[in-house]
């Protein structure tokens, strides 16, 4: 019987590896902007969206970090439309997602669940993680596809044209 554990045995395939080490990422940012998210909830805010907002923030700086040097191994200089703008237009998505099946569950709560109870705090914030853990695959898939791939295909498909028009214009004959 092999002494290797669950996790040397799933990082031995690059690509595992990088799935496991995501979803570790994955869950330290969700801890962090639940526990924001929770806090928020229960020092009295009623504005699930600002809570929204700040949890994410709270969790997309680890996560950031953690995908980029960790999970995807990217520590040189970065492409910043692509990694930055990217990053970002999926975290504005996902946090207009969470915002929104956070507050649709506030709604619910507030006319169906008895005020001051914990019932209704962890119903919002369940929604949250909810939303999250749907998201979690289609963030993956991006990431890996498009915004931690350490090329810009935008940019060599770019070049392959130039060289192309290039090329044609020189074999030109007068």
């Amino acid at each position: 019987m092999s002494s290797e554990t669950l996790y040397e045995r799933l990082t031995s395939s690059r690509f595992f590896g990088k799935i496991a080490k995501y979803s570790i990422g994955s869950v330290i940012a969700l801890g962090t902007s639940t526990v924001v998210f929770e806090l928020l909830l229960l020092v009295g805010s009623n504005n699930t969206t600002i809570d929204s907002i700040a949890a994410f923030v709270a969790g997309a700086v680890p996560n950031w970090i953690l995908n980029r040097r960790w999970a995807w191994q990217q520590t040189g200089d970065m492409d910043v439309l692509r990694e930055i703008v990217g990053y970002t237009i999926v975290s504005v998505i996902a946090l207009a997602a969470s915002s929104l099946g956070t507050g649709l569950m506030q709604d619910y709560v507030q006319g169906h669940v008895a005020a001051n109870s914990g019932l209704r705090s962890l119903l919002v914030t369940g929604a949250y993680v909810l939303v999250q853990a749907l998201l979690f695959v289609v963030k993956f898939v991006i990431y890996d596809r498009w915004v931690f791939t350490g090329e810009s295909r935008f940019r060599a498909a770019w070049r392959s044209r130039r060289q192309v028009l290039k090329a044609a214009r020189a074999n030109r004959t007068p």
